[in-house]
């Protein structure tokens, strides 16, 4: 199976957001706070699965796997809409990425 890209993640983002522009947000800085408080939510619904039924359980039983995977998916989704909202490419996410890998490789 061949990894999935970020560049990939913003096009399919992109084309949700071309398909949906009447009805959804515009993508844009003033948007991205929203997309934020999404996205947090979201990853509530993450820790929601892992809290109540404990990260062996959510990472082994399929049928919450299944669930902690979508909900990862929609993590995702409000994350590339962020980068898109603050025009944030993915070779700017890499750089800034590596230099933080590189600092805490020194770290301890």
């Amino acid at each position: 199976m061949a990894d999935f890209s970020i560049n990939e993640m913003q096009e399919m983002q992109r084309l949700l957001q071309d398909k949906y522009k009447d009805k959804w947000e515009p993508i844009g800085p003033e948007t991205g706070k929203n997309k934020l408080l999404w996205m947090v939510g979201e990853i509530g619904e993450v820790v929601d699965i892992v809290k109540k039924n404990g990260g062996t359980k959510a990472s082994e039983d399929p049928q919450l796997r299944e669930h902690l995977v979508e909900e990862m998916a929609d993590v995702l989704m409000y994350y590339n809409d962020v980068m898109l909202c603050y025009g944030i490419t993915a070779d700017e996410l890499k750089k800034s990425y590596e230099q933080k890998f590189e600092k805490n490789m020194k770290r301890w």
